[in-house]
């Protein structure tokens, strides 16, 4: 779970990047928040479309998640 504390973290390490350089330790934590977020930011879109429910023209109702959320990637 990524927390604005994180966020504000990889901003900051972002500015710094433009303004003088990142140490190697630095440049190592900036990568693993990065991927922390990205996770993030996927597993809430795949909520979100796992939770989209599509009716077609007889009213029946079919759930993304249960129809496509099971696949591998």
């Amino acid at each position: 779970m990524i927390t604005e504390k994180d966020i504000a973290r990889i901003n900051e390490l972002y500015h710094k990047s433009k303004a003088e350089g990142l140490s190697e330790a630095e440049k190592e934590e900036q990568a693993i928040l990065r991927k922390a977020y990205i996770a993030a930011i996927r597993g809430n879109i795949r909520a979100q479309l796992n939770n989209i429910d599509l009716v077609d023209e007889n009213g029946n109702v079919e759930n993304l998640g249960e129809k496509y959320g099971n696949k591998s990637k």
